[in-house]
């Protein structure tokens, strides 16, 4: 469904610290050191690409604030909903810990703005599965994709990914496997597998779950023999 648009989105996501335009500043600047943005630049660096309305980011930085956080979403309006989520889930919670950034911006230009090994994690959740053959270059696990992404992760990195489309699932799992990654955890039904404790939900999640449709999951890590990095 199509977002109606708000007039106040654009302004108020300019405007906000904790929002970087790469159409408004030279976010290329910060390649390489976006690590240095947060107050402890020692942590590790998971990057959801696709932020969306922004539940997942606004729970996962809270739980976990030994990690520094990062959406990327290219769609204004989500955006605008996932910043203000957090601040309201941080001001509920009476935290408001120092990890959590987002880029607007699409997935496609993450190399002008990520440095090569600068990721330790990143998130692909609910992904458009571009159900089309023609349109299999669109997905985000396609394999021009991943090797985008091999680049960007640290030596010890991974990649998160979570559908309810059971044939972007098996896509994934097959161009992992043509592509050298490793898959090391996996689930057709996430919410009844080990993995459901540590689970974080979207809000994409909750609705496909209460309807009684399974969540695919998968963890995998690229091929390691890069030397280009």
């Amino acid at each position: 469904m199509r977002l109606r648009r708000n007039p106040e989105a654009k302004p108020f996501l300019i405007r906000h610290p904790r929002v970087f335009v790469p159409a408004a500043e030279h976010v290329s600047e910060w390649r390489g050191k976006w690590k240095s943005r947060f107050a402890r630049p020692d942590l590790p660096l998971y990057v959801e690409l696709g932020t969306g309305k922004g539940q997942f980011l606004a729970q996962a930085s809270l739980r976990h604030p030994d990690i520094n956080w990062i959406g990327v979403e290219r769609i204004e309006e989500p955006l605008f909903q996932a910043v203000k989520k957090a601040e309201q889930t941080r001001a509920e919670a009476g935290e408001d810990p120092d990890n959590l950034l987002y880029i607007w911006m699409d997935a496609e230009k993450l190399p002008e703005v990520f440095a090569n090994g600068e990721a330790d994690r990143l998130y692909l959740h609910f992904s458009d599965p571009w159900p089309k053959k023609r349109h299999a270059k669109r997905r985000l696990t396609h394999r021009r994709f991943l090797d985008l992404y091999a680049r960007l992760l640290s030596s010890s990195g991974d990649l998160v990914l979570k559908t309810d489309s059971r044939s972007l699932y098996e896509f994934s799992l097959e161009e992992f496997k043509e592509t050298g990654w490793t898959v090391v955890e996996w689930s057709e039904d996430l919410h009844h597998s080990p993995f459901a404790e540590s689970n974080i939900a979207t809000e994409y999640e909750q609705k496909f779950v209460s309807k009684g449709m399974p969540i695919h999951y998968v963890r995998a890590v690229p091929p390691r023999f890069r030397d280009d990095r």
